[in-house]
Parts: C-alpha cells; structure tokens; sequence
C-alpha cells in the first residue's frame, strides 16, 4: 500500500502501512486570499484515468526479440490523475470527474485518488463491466514511450459532471469540440486552462484556435504551439497565441518556459532548473498544476512560471507519473536543502526564488510529500 514519503523497498515480510489512515495535511496555498463566498472546489478536471505502469532506467528503446531489465518500476493512476494528484498535493481543493472501471484497476486507482491523495470523486462514476484503460511509459534517455489498451468511456463528462459546480478554475482540452460541461463552466466565471494532445493526424484543426475565446489560460509545448499557429519558432507560436487568449504559455523542455499575460501586461522567459532528468512522465501535469496555483494565488507571472519550473523539475528526479508529484513538504524540503550552504545564499538561481521564502515559512513539517505508490505489497519502485 502506499506511503506519504517515498519509499524504495520494503524487506521481506514487512507490509506497508493502511493507506486509510494517512490523515490530510495539505498546506493552502490560496489561504491569504480565500473569501467566505468562495466554497466549491479550486479546480475541477475531466478526462480518463489510466492504469500507468512506469518502467524508468531503460538501457534503450526495446527491439524486436529481445528483453530488457529496467533499474526502476512504479505503477500508479494515470492520465488526468497526473494533473488532479499534481494539484491536490499542492493544496488545491480538486474534483476530478472519471469514469472508472470496476476490476482491479478501478478499485486501486479509486482508492489511491480518494483515500491517499484526498481528490474529490463525488463527480466520478463506476461503471459495471467497463474494465479500466492500462498505459505502459518506458522511460528511455530523458524521454518517454507509452503502450496505451483501452476502450472508450460509456459515460461522457459532461454526463458526469452536469451544472457545473463552483469552481475557481478548470481545466478543459482544447478540442476541435469544447465539452458542454466546459462551456457551462466557463458562462459560470470559472477561469478555464486549456490542455492540449498531440495531433497523430497532424491537421490541427483551425477552428481550435477560434475555440480559445473559452480559455484563460493556454499552456502547450513547443511543439504543439508551432503545430496550432503554422510557425516555425516558438517565440512567433507564443504572441500568435496571445493575440488569442489572455494568458498564453508556451513550455521548452530544458530551456524553460516563457509566457504571455495580456491582462497585465508582463511577459517573461524562465529557464529550467538545471538538474539531471530521471523521467519526464507527468513534467508537464506538475508545471500545469503549479502554473494554476500561482495564478489563482495573483502571483506575478514570472513567479508563476518559477515555480512551476520547479514543481516540474522536483517530478522529473522521481519516478514519473503522479507518484513524481511534489507536494508542498517536497519543496519545503527543496528550498532548505538550497539554503543550506552559505555559499548558495547569494546564488542567483536562489535569488529568484526569493518569493518562496514567506510561503515555505508557514508549512507544517507534516505537509504532504510525494508517495511512493505501487500495486505490490512489498514495494521495489
């Protein structure tokens, strides 16, 4: 069963301890600026939970006839559980609407969301005889692969979630269709954050740029902003995005992040962290899920994007997926490590961290760190 602190391995005989009585100790990070008016949830998402099985330290890609030894394993909830576990852990009052299957899978997945990670299910759904979607992501040199079996949910979320309940923000996909539910929502005032797939058609659709007049805020990667406008750099991708939508963000891998607030008129480039990349699974959920902590906070942005290039490069050293998402006590812990020698107080790269300093003050010791989940009972991940 999983753990609130990481956990590499168990010895034999020892079980782990009951995942129900792992109390909730999630810092707020929306405390200073909450009024007695706002109730509902923080944020409320949609999508399909997968059944991620993620193989990291592979040697190489596989071949045909061969068999390969991984250095590491985990197995967690998967797809849109990425991005609910990533904003639970950060405080974020989160509701996720799923369908889940009821074998196995859907047991634990539930399970794990409802009982580890305190993501609101009241607009989920088991569905009988719907068995649950499995991915397999082969981590392999600082990048992914994925084996994806599934089959299309019976119920659709907007079936799920209805009138939407109040909500401070969403996130929606950018489709060539937006959902009922996320057009409902975004009439109702929640700040709506567009997430995107990748096109295998490679048409991207004109109409879902016109679609963007829903959205907030719109976060792709490189790639997909070049293959939405028809540019080809990302700095021409992002402003074409921002004539479009009041924020526009625009993530680089390795060189960071830049972004667009036309609301307020700032615009910034932020560089990653430099740090040595374990498995990138679920990278861009945690930066999302920080971005909108920062923004439903009134962060200016270039602290926004800081801070999700933290979140994002905390995940990427862990295992991937959501078991990589950092909860508050994990960057607690980051910002002590990072001050711990005196000769890094004057850092730049401190520096511009500066703005978490009062924030890390007032979490407990007890915050919410990453888990160690995983579908044995004596654990190898």
């Amino acid at each position: 069963m999983p753990r609130t602190r990481p956990y590499r391995g168990a010895a034999a005989g020892r079980s782990l301890p009951d995942m129900d009585a792992i109390p909730d100790r999630r810092f707020d990070p929306l405390s200073s600026v909450r009024t007695q008016a706002d109730g509902g949830f923080d944020l409320i998402l949609a999508g399909t939970v997968f059944q991620d099985i993620i193989f990291t330290g592979l040697p190489h890609a596989p071949e045909p006839g061969t068999e390969i030894w991984s250095e590491g394993m985990g197995s967690c909830p998967g797809g849109v559980a990425n991005q609910a576990i990533a904003a639970a852990r950060l405080g974020l009052k989160t509701g996720l609407a799923a369908a889940f299957g009821d074998d196995g899978y859907g047991d634990y997945n539930w399970k794990i969301l409802a009982g580890q990670e305190h993501v609101d299910l009241s607009l989920s759904r088991r569905v009988p005889g719907w068995h649950s979607p499995v991915t397999v992501s082969l981590s392999v040199q600082q990048d992914r692969s994925l084996v994806t079996h599934g089959h299309p949910a019976p119920v659709t979320a907007s079936e799920l979630i209805g009138p939407p309940p109040r909500a401070l923000a969403g996130i929606a996909e950018l489709g060539i269709e937006i959902e009922p539910w996320a057009k409902a929502a975004h009439q109702a005032g929640v700040k709506l954050f567009g997430d995107v797939g990748w096109d295998p058609s490679g048409e991207w659709a004109p109409v879902r740029l016109e679609n963007l007049q829903y959205f907030h805020a719109f976060l792709p990667n490189q790639r997909e902003a070049m293959a939405f406008t028809g540019k080809d750099n990302p700095w021409s991708a992002l402003y074409a995005l921002a004539d479009r939508v009041p924020v526009a963000v625009v993530t680089l891998g390795v060189q960071g992040a830049m972004a667009v607030d036309s609301e307020t008129g700032e615009e910034e480039w932020v560089p990653s962290l430099p740090v040595t990349a374990f498995d990138p699974t679920g990278a861009g959920d945690c930066f999302d899920a920080a971005f909108i902590v920062g923004s439903l906070a009134g962060w200016p942005l270039g602290n926004r994007l800081r801070f999700a290039n933290l979140c994002a490069s905390l995940a990427v050293q862990e295992v991937g997926g959501s078991l990589a998402a950092p909860g508050w006590g994990d960057i607690a812990d980051w910002w002590k490590r990072a001050n711990a020698r005196p000769e890094r107080q004057s850092s730049q790269w401190l520096r511009r961290f500066g703005f978490l300093a009062d924030i890390v003050s007032d979490v407990p010791q007890a915050a919410q760190r990453r888990a160690g989940a995983t579908i044995a009972h004596l654990s190898d991940a």
